[in-house]
């Protein structure tokens, strides 16, 4: 009895550490993304983005880039678009303003260093993310490992 919950308890772990490491991934892609899109269309001669323009133009794609592949490959989720894109958005826009207020709170009122801000911006929304996106966005999920949520 006791080797079985051992095992099982391992597989568990191991459940997670492969969701983690699909969100890690897909989360530097993302990253990845945005800055090379943000760099080609701020660089870009012939579209003439101000670096705002382009950098939200960048944000928007790999924000959409970042739900299909969550979807697909993070969490392998079955539910409809229509439901989890609507949260995803949302989830989304209140990482844009975290990533807002935590400098404006932290350095403007608070007077902390901006490292401290970024810091703060770095593991929060992130750490957020992960757990909003398995436990609400992407909630409905297939049956077997990558669909089990028992971490």
């Amino acid at each position: 009895m006791r080797a079985a919950r051992m095992s099982e308890d391992r597989s568990t772990a191991g459940v997670g550490l492969k969701l983690l490491a699909r969100f890690g991934l897909v989360g530097i892609v993302a990253t990845i993304l945005y800055a090379a899109l943000a760099i080609g269309l701020v660089e870009s001669k012939w579209i003439g983005f101000s670096p705002v323009q382009a950098s939200l133009a960048a944000y928007a794609a790999a924000a959409v880039f970042s739900y299909f592949a969550h979807k697909s490959v993070t969490f392998m989720s079955n539910g409809s678009h229509r439901s989890e894109a609507a949260r995803f958005v949302l989830l989304t826009a209140t990482g844009f303003a975290v990533a807002y207020a935590a400098p404006a709170l932290l350095t403007a009122k608070l007077g902390l260093p901006p490292i401290i801000a970024i810091v703060v911006t770095c593991l929060l929304v992130p750490a957020v993310n992960l757990l909003m996106l398995d436990r609400w966005v992407f909630a409905q999920r297939g049956s077997g490992e990558h669909g089990d949520r028992s971490t």
